[in-house]
C-alpha cells in the first residue's frame, strides 16, 4: 500500500521549524512519508536532519517593506527557489504541503500551487508576517495560534488551532535537569533565553546583575551562538550555553521561572508547562512588532509579566524579576485555567481530511 506523503517547509529561525517536529512525529507514527524543504543557509537543516527526515535546500530571498539594494536581487533568488521547489515537489508527489512561515516558504507554496498540491499554512503570531500574507493567496487552509488572528484571514479558510507543542517537553525530569546542570542547592532555577540567535542586550544586562541574581537563584543562561562569555565560566550558580537541544525538557522541568523573548511557539510551550515567565519582546526597531503583540496578549490574559527592550536595564530587570516571584501563584493559577484547544489532534485531522 502506497504511503501518504507530506512535505513540510519553514525556516529562518528555530520558531519556524521546531513546531513542525511535533506534527511530523505524530504523522510518522501514523506511517506518513515526510520530506522537508528549507533554505540552504538556514538553521532548519541542522534541526531537521537530526530528526532523520530527508532535507532539500533551495535558494531563498528575503522580502522587505523597506528599501535595500538586495530588494533588486532577492526576487531572482525567490524565482530560482520556486523552480527548485517545483522539481522537488514534482518528484516527491506529496498529498499536502505544510508551511510554518519564514521567507523560504514563499517559493515552496508557489510551486505547490503550480502543481495543484493543497497547501496548509500555520501562522504563529497575532498578525501575519509578509511571507504568510503572500502565501495565503495560494493556501487551501490557514491555521492560527491566537484567536485574535482569525480576523486577518479569509473566514472560509481560517481555523483556530493553537500552537503545536512537542510532546517530549512534557517528559522532562527535574532531578535529571538539576544533575546535568550541577545545581544542587535548594534555590529556585531561573532559565534565561534570547531565542535561537541570542539577544545581546538581555545577555549584557543579566551579566551586570549576576551577583544579585545568584544570591536568590541558580541561573541557566542560553545566550545564543558565539555569545558565551568565558570570564563567567566558573561562576557558581551560573551556567551558560549557546544552545540546548536534547536536554531542554529536563532543564525546563527543573526551572521555576523563565525569562524569554516572546516568539509565539516558545511562549505557548511555557504556557503548556505552566512556567511563570517574564517576556522581553524584540523591539519595533529590530522587528515588525509581532513579539510585542504576543507578549501583550499573554500579559492581558495573566500568563506573563512583560518588560519592553527599550526599558531594559539593571534596575528594571531586577524589579520585574521580583514581581515575577511575588506573582508566581497568580500566574500559574491563570495558566491552569486556560482552555487550550487540542492542537495536534485538530491539525492532524485537518491534514488527513485535506490529503483525501
Amino acid at each position: 500500500m502506497k504511503k501518504n506523503k507530506i512535505v513540510f517547509t519553514g525556516g529562518g529561525s528555530a520558531g519556524h521549524v521546531t513546531p513542525n517536529i511535533a506534527i511530523m512525529n505524530k504523522l510518522k507514527a501514523k506511517g506518513w512519508d515526510i520530506t522537508y524543504i528549507g533554505s540552504r543557509k538556514g538553521i532548519e537543516e541542522d534541526i531537521i536532519t537530526k530528526e532523520n527526515i530527508p532535507f532539500h535546500g533551495i535558494s531563498s530571498g528575503k522580502l522587505r517593506r523597506y528599501f535595500d539594494w538586495k530588494n533588486f536581487s532577492d526576487p531572482l533568488k525567490i524565482m530560482k527557489g520556486a523552480m527548485e521547489a517545483y522539481f522537488i515537489l514534482r518528484k516527491e508527489k506529496p498529498r499536502v504541503v505544510f508551511s510554518k512561515g519564514g521567507f523560504v516558504t514563499v517559493p515552496v507554496v508557489v510551486a505547490a500551487k503550480m502543481l495543484k498540491i493543497p497547501v496548509i499554512i500555520h501562522e504563529s503570531d497575532i498578525t501575519p508576517g509578509l511571507a504568510n500574507k503572500i502565501a495565503t493567496k495560494f493556501a487551501t487552509k490557514v491555521f492560527v495560534t491566537f484567536d485574535e488572528t482569525l480576523k486577518h484571514f479569509p473566514s472560509d479558510r481560517v481555523l483556530f488551532t493553537g500552537s503545536p507543542i512537542r510532546e517530549e517537553l512534557f517528559k522532562g525530569r527535574e532531578a535529571e535537569g538539576r544533575a546535568w546542570l550541577g545545581f544542587h542547592e535548594p534555590k529556585p532555577i531561573l532559565t534565561i533565553m534570547g531565542g535561537s540567535l541570542g539577544a545581546k542586550k538581555i545577555n549584557e544586562t543579566v551579566r551586570k546583575i549576576l551577583p544579585t541574581l545568584t544570591a536568590s537563584f541558580q541561573i541557566v543562561h542560553i545566550c545564543g551562538k558565539g555569545n558565551v562569555d568565558q570570564s563567567f565560566q566558573n561562576k557558581k550558580g551560573y551556567k551558560q550555553f549557546e544552545y540546548i537541544s536534547d536536554e531542554l525538557p529536563d532543564i525546563l522541568a527543573a526551572s521555576q521561572y523563565i525569562i524569554s523573548r516572546a516568539g509565539a511557539n516558545s511562549i505557548f510551550e511555557f504556557l503548556a508547562l505552566r512556567k511563570p515567565m517574564l517576556l522581553i519582546p524584540l523591539s519595533r526597531a529590530a522587528s515588525r512588532g509581532d513579539q510585542i503583540l504576543n507578549a501583550n496578549s499573554f500579559e492581558k490574559k495573566g500568563f506573563a509579566k512583560v518588560l519592553l527592550e527599550e526599558e531594559l536595564n539593571e534596575t528594571s530587570l531586577s524589579a520585574k524579576i521580583q514581581e515575577l516571584q511575588k506573582e508566581k501563584e497568580v500566574l500559574v493559577g491563570n495558566m491552569e485555567k486556560d482552555s487550550a484547544p487540542n492542537t495536534l489532534e485538530i491539525i492532524l485531522s485537518e491534514i488527513i481530511k485535506i490529503a483525501k
